[in-house]
C-alpha cells in the first residue's frame, strides 16, 4: 500500500528529515567534495530543486552534528541509513555558521529586505555577545565574523540561500533592482577581505551570480553549476531513484496497478530529463517526485507551486514567435553570461529557471541545444504561456470545450469538426488581444494544443523552409500551413513547393496537408482545405 514510507514533501530541514524517518537521498558525497576543496562555491539550480535542503545539510555538517549522519533507529522502528560523509575522514569539528536565507524575506520590497538583514545580524550579534552601535550592514557582518572566530577559535562558515530572491521579484523595475543590488553588495563586501577568518562560503540561487553583479568583489567564487562532477548534487538521478527510492516506485506501482517498469517509465516521462552539465546525466525533479510518492499520484506539482512573476514579466517582453519554437533552440555558451534581466535572449533565463534544459552540446561549435526536460514542464509552460497571451483562466469554458473537441479529433480523426471548434474558440478571444497577424493565431493554437499534451511542433525546418505547424496524432500526421488574408490554395501550394511532407513519408501514418486561411476583417478562420497524401 502507498503511504507506508514517509516523504519530505516541502521539507527543507535536514534534521527534520532524518529524525522524522523521512526518505533522504544521500548527497553527502558531493558535500564532502565541496567542503574539502578549499574554495568558496556558488551553485545555481531551479526553484524547488533541493537547494535549501543542501544548505541545511551543510549547516549540520559544519555544526559537527555527526549523529544525524550515522545510522539512526527511531522509536517507531524506522532505520535511517548511515550516510557517505560519516564514512570519511571528516573530523566533525563545530564551526560558527552564519546562514542567510533570503527566501524568508517578506513581500514589502526593500523594507522587508532591510528588516530581514537587521534581524539576522542582530541574532548573530546576540549569539556571540557583541554589543555595537554600528549601523552599516557590512561593518556589522565583518565584526560578527571576526568576533565569532575569536570567541570559538574556529573560522566562520557563511551559507547564503536564495541570494537572488529579491532581485528576481524586482525584475522589470530598474530602480528596485539597483536598490537590492546595492544592499547586497554592501552586506557581503567584507567577505573578500576576511579570508583569515572564513572557513567556507557557499552561495546558491537560481541565476548565475555574475549576472547580478552582487558578488563582483568575490572573484574567487568557484561556480560548480554546470560542472560534470556536481551535476547530480541537487535533484534525483536515475541511479538514486532506482536504488534509494526503489521501494517507493514499487509502492506507487502497486497503487497504480501496473508493473515496476511501467511506473518507472511514467515517472521518467513526467519528471526526468534535466541536464546540468555536458555529461548529460539525467536528473529528476525532486519536488515533483517526492510529492508523487507522497500522494501516490503523478501530478503537476512543480507548476502548481507557482511560476515566478519575474519569468512571466520577462516572457511578456519576448516576440511570440520565439516562444513557440523553444524546443531544439541553439544557444552559445557565452549566452549564459547575459544579465538575467536582459531581454536579448530568453534561453539562459528559461534554462536557469528550470523550464528548458540541455539536450545536446557541440564542442566544436561551443553551442548548447536546449529543450523542455519533461512532460510536466512542457505542458505547464504552454499553459502559462497561453494564459499570458489570451488572459484566460485555466477553467475557461471556451478552453474546456475546445479540449473536448481536441480529444474527439485525436480519437476519431474528424478534422472538420476540429477546425470548427478552433473557429468557435477564436471567436471568444477579446478583440483587444488580437494582434492582427498570422503569428497571433499561430501562437495561440500552438500553446493551447501543447497544453493539451499534443505532439506538436511549429516552424519545423525542412530543406526548403519551415512548416508552420506539424501535429502528430494517432490516426495521422497533419502538416499545416497558415495564411493571413490569402487563400488556402496558396497554403497548400507552399506545402508542396517546399516539400514539407517528405520527412514524414516513412512514418506509416497517413499524412494530411492542411491549408488554413485567417481573415483580418473577421479575426478568425474563413476557409480551410485538406488533402490526404
Amino acid at each position: 500500500m502507498a503511504g507506508m514510507r514517509k516523504y519530505p514533501a516541502g521539507v527543507q530541514s535536514f534534521e527534520k528529515i532524518r529524525l522524522n524517518g523521512q526518505v533522504y537521498v544521500d548527497k553527502t558525497q558531493y558535500i564532502y567534495k565541496m567542503i574539502t576543496s578549499n574554495y568558496p562555491i556558488f551553485l545555481s539550480r531551479p526553484r524547488r530543486f533541493g537547494k535549501s535542503l543542501l544548505v541545511s545539510t551543510l549547516q549540520a555538517v559544519f555544526e559537527g552534528r555527526r549523529e544525524l549522519f550515522e545510522e539512526i533507529t527511531l522509536k517507531d522502528g524506522t532505520v535511517q541509513p548511515r550516510l557517505f560523509i560519516a564514512t570519511t575522514d571528516w573530523e566533525w569539528e563545530k564551526y560558527p555558521v552564519l546562514r542567510f536565507d533570503f527566501s524568508k524575506v517578506g513581500s514589502n520590497g526593500m523594507e522587508s529586505l532591510d528588516i530581514y538583514i537587521n534581524e539576522t545580524l542582530s541574532k548573530y550579534e546576540k549569539q556571540y555577545d557583541i554589543i555595537t552601535d554600528l549601523k552599516d550592514h557590512a561593518a556589522r557582518l565583518s565584526q560578527i565574523i571576526e568576533s565569532a572566530h575569536v570567541k570559538t577559535g574556529k573560522k566562520v562558515v557563511v551559507l547564503v540561500d536564495e541570494y537572488d530572491n529579491q532581485m528576481l521579484k524586482a525584475i522589470g523595475d530598474e530602480k528596485k533592482v539597483e536598490a537590492v543590488r546595492d544592499t547586497f553588495m554592501g552586506l557581503f563586501a567584507p567577505l573578500k577581505g576576511q579570508d583569515d577568518h572564513i572557513q567556507f562560503i557557499f552561495i546558491t540561487g537560481i541565476s548565475k551570480f555574475s549576472q547580478m553583479g552582487i558578488f563582483s568583489q568575490l572573484n574567487q567564487l568557484k561556480n560548480i553549476s554546470m560542472r560534470n562532477d556536481y551535476d547530480g548534487i541537487c535533484g534525483i538521478t536515475e541511479e538514486e531513484l532506482t536504488t534509494t527510492m526503489r521501494e517507493d516506485i514499487e509502492l506507487l506501482a502497486e497503487e497504480r496497478e501496473e508493473s515496476f517498469d511501467e511506473t518507472l517509465s511514467a515517472l521518467k516521462q513526467k519528471y526526468d530529463g534535466y541536464h546540468f552539465s555536458k555529461r548529460m546525466t539525467d536528473v529528476y525533479n525532486p519536488y515533483s517526485v517526492v510529492n508523487a510518492f507522497d500522494s501516490a499520484e503523478l501530478g503537476d506539482y512543480w507548476f502548481e507551486s507557482a511560476t515566478p512573476t519575474a519569468l512571466i514579466a520577462m516572457l511578456s517582453q519576448m516576440p511570440l514567435h520565439r516562444l513557440i519554437s523553444l524546443e531544439g533552440s541553439s544557444c552559445p555558451v557565452t549566452a549564459f553570461n547575459l544579465s538575467f534581466d536582459s531581454y536579448k535572449s530568453p534561453l539562459p533565463v528559461l534554462y536557469q529557471s528550470g523550464y528548458l534544459t540541455i539536450k545536446d552540446y557541440r564542442e566544436d561549435w561551443n553551442m548548447y541545444t536546449l529543450g523542455f526536460p519533461n512532460e510536466e514542464v512542457r505542458l505547464g509552460f504552454a499553459d502559462n504561456l497561453f494564459r499570458l497571451i489570451t488572459n484566460m483562466q485555466p477553467d475557461n469554458e471556451e478552453k474546456n470545450v475546445f479540449l473536448m473537441a481536441y480529444n474527439r479529433f485525436r480519437d476519431s480523426g474528424d478534422l472538420s469538426a476540429f477546425i470548427e471548434a478552433i473557429k468557435v474558440f477564436f471567436s471568444g478571444i477579446p478583440y483587444y488581444l488580437d494582434n492582427k497577424n498570422e503569428c497571433h493565431y499561430h501562437v495561440i493554437l500552438h500553446t493551447l494544443l501543447t497544453a493539451f499534451g499534443a505532439d506538436i511542433s511549429s516552424e519545423t525546418p525542412t530543406a526548403k523552409g519551415r512548416a508552420d505547424m506539424v501535429l502528430r496524432m494517432p490516426l495521422g500526421i497533419y502538416v499545416m500551413e497558415f495564411k493571413y488574408d490569402d487563400t488556402v490554395d496558396a497554403a497548400l501550394q507552399q506545402i508542396d513547393d517546399r516539400g514539407y511532407v517528405e520527412k514524414y513519408r516513412l512514418d506509416g501514418r497517413p499524412i494530411v496537408k492542411v491549408g488554413i486561411s485567417f481573415s483580418s476583417e473577421d479575426r478568425n478562420i474563413t476557409d480551410w482545405k485538406s488533402v490526404t497524401v
